[in-house]
């Protein structure tokens, strides 16, 4: 590699913390030409993941076949600049629920908004899905760390980096968007057990702006089923809750006061009928 090419990529490199992603996207805005990340892929200077993704190699050799979701999350949140975050269930495993997110390639890790294609084609410690943001269009209200700035002179360590993710409020509507086909309402009646400091005046403004009446009908269900404190500090007549039943579940029952057809269990009792007729 000669001299020029070497410097070239050195400063590109200080930008990317050791074991770090970066993509022929990114390169090529940094003023990487293809072909000189395959020199540099043969040099040993980057290590390829995946068609046209590369790390910058560790001080040390180490095996390093699977990516952890995390460090490629990071990667490109914060030095590929792609706009998405850690939503629903993750989200809300990152904030203590972490026994609602399983171990090892069998975790599901939910990602919403512009998230590179590649990322969910690496070789991953855990399943990535992708979401579009439809729940709430481009309204960024309730991501945390969406202004954080790495470059900063104060920012953390790269392993301290903040993911860009839904607070809880945001992330357990994200949740319940996937009933009944990603999650299981026994799952999600788990979780809403422990949503005991949830900031009502957040969840308040969440409801009236997301766009599903599926998912704002099935918040108050399992929220009336819990009865946390939170609950009593939310006005319901500013959410617009929709008009006609929904039919969630084959052979559910309807639960009238949210007007919704469910898994028997979770119809409150006394306005049940059955999802077929009386």
């Amino acid at each position: 590699m000669n001299g020029p090419n070497e410097n070239r990529l050195k400063q590109v490199l200080d930008q990317v913390p050791p074991g770090f992603l970066v993509d022929s996207r990114w390169l090529t805005a940094s003023g990487v030409a293809k072909s000189s990340a395959s020199d540099y892929h043969r040099e040993g200077w980057l290590g390829r993941v995946a068609r046209g993704v590369y790390r910058r190699p560790y001080p040390q050799e180490r095996s390093t076949e699977v990516v952890e979701w995390k460090l490629a999350v990071l990667s490109a949140q914060w030095i590929m600049g792609y706009d998405f975050h850690v939503g629903g269930m993750t989200a809300l495993s990152l904030e203590g629920h972490s026994h609602y997110l399983g171990l090892g390639r069998s975790a599901n890790v939910y990602l919403y908004g512009d998230v590179p294609m590649w990322l969910s084609k690496l070789a991953l410690d855990a399943h990535v899905l992708l979401r579009r943001r439809q729940l709430f269009g481009s309204n960024p209200f309730g991501i945390d760390d969406h202004d954080f700035d790495p470059a900063a002179r104060n920012a953390p360590s790269p392993w301290n980096w903040p993911l860009r993710r839904s607070s809880p409020e945001r992330a357990v509507l994200e949740a319940l968007n996937e009933l009944p086909d990603a999650e299981s309402f026994h799952k999600v009646d788990m979780l809403f057990q422990g949503l005991a400091s949830l900031r009502p005046r957040r969840l308040e403004d969440l409801l009236q702006a997301c766009r599903s009446v599926k998912v704002k009908r099935l918040f108050f269900l399992f929220a009336d089923r819990h009865r946390h404190r939170w609950l009593a500090h939310i006005d319901r007549a500013g959410i617009d809750l929709g008009k006609g039943p929904r039919m969630l579940v084959e052979g559910g029952r309807y639960a009238a006061a949210y007007q919704l057809v469910v898994p028997e269990e979770f119809a409150a009792p006394g306005s049940e009928e059955a999802a077929d007729g009386p």
